[in-house]
This record gives C-alpha cells, structure tokens and sequence, in this order.
C-alpha cells in the first residue's frame, strides 16, 4: 500500500479518505531532523579522543620497547594482553558495578582501550617476521597472542568479579 504525496492529491479525494485534505483533516507537522548532538556526535567525538589518547600510548610502549629485526615484538603483545586485560575489568566494573555516563563506555572501552590495543600492528608484525624468514616466530607470534589475549580479558572478568563478590559479603 502506497500513501499520497499530500501535494500530489487530486479532488477525488475527499473529506474522511485516505490522502483527505479537506477542512476537517489536519496534516501532522513535517518531523523535525534531530541535533547530531543529541545523536552520534558526541559517541564519534569521545571514541575519536580517547583513540588518540590511547594510540600515543601504545607508540610511547613501542619507542621503550623497540624490536629488534626478527625478534619477537614483545611491546605489541605486552600491549594488547594488557590492553585485553583492562578491557576485562572495565566490561566488569562497567555493566555490574557502576552506571557511567553513556559516554564512558565509548571513550575509554572502544577510543582508549581500542587505540592502545593493535590489531593492525599484530598482523604488520607477523607478516614482517614470515617476510624475513622467521617463519616459526611469526606462527608462535599469532597463537600466543591470540591465546594470552583471550586468557587475559577471561581471567581479569572473573578476577574482578570474584573481588567485587569478597567485598559485597
């Protein structure tokens, strides 16, 4: 079913029908568009800042604890296991413990904690070390960092968790 345009209506329509534009039927005013920020701007704007602030941390790591050629990158996997660490506690303390402003989440979980942990730095890194014939570091590379990664945002989750329980009771 389609609905005329109202100014498109012809005098076949009449009071009471459908697309009716006689003296009885009233129009709804036309939707007013929503500010953008009341909307996504304000989301965009804090993942936009905290990103910033947590990818200059991550560089800060990676100018301590350079790599050196065909070594493992331990300041990449020392940043995303404690970057998945965080995450852990923060989901925790976020949904069971503290109702933030609908803006902390973003900032800090999706900006900070997403600039401070690498997905693109990783995979740069693995196929560095596959290209320059450390094949075997490169494979341990990516399994340990997957593993150690998703063992790390476990086992703080539970972690806080079983502390949040210890101080309730």
């Amino acid at each position: 079913m389609t609905v005329p345009h109202p100014d498109r209506l012809d005098a076949s329509t009449g009071p009471g029908l459908p697309g009716s534009t006689g003296p009885d039927v009233t129009l709804p005013a036309p939707a007013l568009r929503p500010s953008p920020w009341r909307g996504q701007a304000p989301v965009v704007a804090v993942v936009a800042l905290g990103g910033g602030v947590g990818a200059t941390a991550r560089y800060a790591v990676s100018l301590l604890w350079p790599i050196r050629t065909g070594g493992f990158p331990w300041a990449t996997f020392g940043v995303n296991v404690a970057g998945c660490a965080v995450i852990g506690v923060f989901m925790v303390v976020i949904t069971d413990v503290w109702a933030a402003h609908r803006l902390v989440r973003p900032f800090f979980g999706t900006g900070v904690l997403g600039g401070f942990t690498t997905f693109s730095t990783y995979a740069v890194d693995i196929q560095r070390l596959v290209d320059t014939g450390h094949i075997r570091t490169g494979f341990a590379y990516l399994a340990a960092t997957l593993c150690a990664a998703l063992a790390a945002v476990w086992l703080a989750a539970a972690g806080t968790r079983r502390v949040l329980e210890r101080r309730r009771t």
